[in-house]
């Protein structure tokens, strides 16, 4: 049976996830239309820098964060609201959980046909109404995927957060620094194991939801 402060460990890490999906999902979606639509010099690199969170250690980035949102950093005025809080869990794992939604969303963007678009062009709709009514809904299936992949990497995220907003009890201790916490503790095993079987259920809800979502953009297309 799962205990009351467990449940609350759920409840925090959905929250967590949730938001950090919500506030990524704009800035993934404009990084994915510029790699996917636009060719300028420096193209190969911001793709580089977006997708670097997947290969750096997550302690590097939970401590550029650190350094980011510390009292005399660039955004040392927010310092008061996202230190040792689910909001400063909530960026991390945002920012861990980015190069993946950018990944699936450029694959459902690259997946609309360009000739539905240019035939829309030369009927008279304007670029924003094309976009609007035929390249969002089309390529839709690919956001819904990458948005869930998020949420399944942002639910699981464990070291650029606890570098980042330490492991405090109700603000920042999300399930895998629940089970890592309980790892330490002696008798600790029954907690790690009912935890780690919740992480592993929602994480396979999510992944396999993920993939049925991006079989549904009509290519077959994988964001794994």
């Amino acid at each position: 049976m799962i205990s009351a402060e467990e449940w609350g460990i759920v409840r925090l890490t959905l929250l967590v996830g949730g938001v950090a999906c919500a506030g990524t999902l704009p800035v993934a979606f404009a990084l994915a239309w510029v790699l996917a639509r636009w060719r300028f010099p420096g193209r190969v690199l911001l793709d580089a820098v977006v997708h670097l969170p997947l290969v750096v250690p997550p302690v590097v980035t939970g401590w550029v964060l650190l350094l980011a949102f510390a009292p005399g950093g660039p955004f040392g005025a927010l310092s008061g609201g996202v230190l040792f809080r689910w909001t400063g869990a909530a960026i991390a794992a945002g920012v861990m959980a980015l190069p993946l939604m950018v990944r699936g969303i450029r694959l459902g963007l690259e997946g609309v046909d360009p000739r539905l678009e240019q035939a829309a062009r030369t009927l008279g709709a304007s670029r924003m109404r094309v976009v609007r009514t035929i390249t969002v809904p089309l390529a839709m299936p690919g956001v819904l995927a990458a948005l869930v992949l998020g949420f399944a990497r942002s639910i699981g995220e464990f070291g650029a957060t606890i570098t980042f907003v330490s492991n405090v009890p109700g603000q920042t201790q999300t399930l895998p620094l629940a089970i890592y916490a309980a790892l330490q503790q002696p008798g600790g095993e029954s907690t790690v194991w009912r935890l780690a079987a919740v992480s592993v259920a929602l994480s396979l809800a999510a992944l396999v939801a993920s993939e049925a979502l991006a079989r549904r953009s009509g290519r077959g297309s994988h964001v794994l």
